[in-house]
């Protein structure tokens, strides 16, 4: 008995373990109860209607003629229900932003780590260098920063624990943010149908005490760090003949480029963040920066989707970086 009422608990109030789990929820859960007030709203007007008005009851069914077409009795009922669900909207859209575009976390800058998601499989790639497959370990109270991109087909990135989801794109970066609150393993699945092992894409986040964690940092290999290894194929695919110290043509700067507006060649201006910098190595005809010969060939299905994350990972430890930047 004592197992079927904590299955029970844990399907009504499932685990939570994130900063804003608990948001969700209670925005999850005042949703259901004024859904559930209009529902029985609905549903006694209609039983009493349906007694009161059967066949065969006396009921007198002649109205008034008011009660065919009255103004402010259709405002009444109109504007109050679309006052309480565009709350819930606006409810609903900040919770969303905190989630998908958080602040600059308080306590320092945030844990980034770099995700690939392929058939089938998480792949992790730690700052230091510490590399995972469908195991991700974090400290409890760190915000840790996900810059995510697909190998093959669309996948999503999904702890039900944290109440967190973002779809993983091919040839896209996308990121996501969360701060856990609780020590423990939580699951991770991909969301979204990705082939025949599809069920089988999952993993878990470890959630350590800060101190486990940094004797699991201590204990692991460290063969690069995204940035060491960015520079190492920097120089192997020859970006530093144009782009290097002493450049054999004329190329634009990447020093201090990251997170500044870059003007093109067609009038209008872009955002040097990660998605510009792996565009420009893999499609660099796309965005051609003013006054520069479009010259630079393609890198596309020669550079993988991992090294494309240490490259962009150099070249934004190439610019000071700012607080907030993706």
């Amino acid at each position: 008995m004592a197992d079927a009422d904590d299955r029970w608990q844990l399907l009504l109030f499932p685990e939570s373990a994130s900063s804003v789990s608990g948001q969700v929820d209670t925005l999850f859960w005042a949703m259901v109860v004024a859904c559930g007030l209009v529902v029985a709203l609905v549903f006694t007007v209609l039983l009493v209607f349906g007694i009161r008005y059967r066949r065969g009851s006396p009921a007198s069914r002649r109205g008034s003629p008011l009660l065919y077409h009255n103004r402010w009795l259709e405002i009444g009922w109109s504007i109050p229900v679309l006052a309480a669900f565009l709350f819930f909207f606006a409810w609903g859209a900040l919770l969303y932003v905190e989630i998908l575009d958080p602040p600059t976390p308080e306590d320092g800058e945030a844990r980034r780590v770099n995700v690939i998601g392929k058939q089938w499989m998480w792949k992790f790639q730690h700052p230091e260098g510490i590399r995972e497959i469908n195991t991700l370990h974090v400290a409890v109270g760190q915000t840790v920063r996900l810059r995510m991109t697909s190998q093959d087909v669309i996948h999503s990135f999904f702890v039900p624990a944290f109440r967190i989801k973002q779809d993983v794109l091919p040839q896209t970066y996308t990121r996501l943010q969360f701060t856990p609150t609780k020590v423990g393993r939580f699951d991770l699945y991909c969301a979204e149908y990705c082939g025949l092992s599809h069920s089988g894409m999952v993993g878990e986040v470890v959630v350590m005490p800060p101190s486990e964690f940094q004797d699991w940092l201590a204990r692991r290999d460290r063969p690069g760090t995204p940035q060491q290894d960015g520079e190492r194929l920097f120089r192997q695919y020859g970006c530093s003949g144009c782009h290097g110290e002493a450049p054999s043509v004329r190329a634009p700067d990447l020093a201090g480029l990251y997170g500044k507006p870059v003007p093109l060649e067609s009038g209008g201006t872009v955002t040097a963040d990660a998605q510009y910098l792996r565009d420009s190595i893999v499609f660099p005809s796309k965005h051609v920066v003013a006054g520069y010969a479009p010259i630079m060939p393609s890198f596309k299905d020669q550079i993988s989707e991992e090294d494309l994350l240490k490259l962009t990972a150099y070249i934004q430890s190439l610019t000071p970086e700012e607080p907030d930047a993706p």
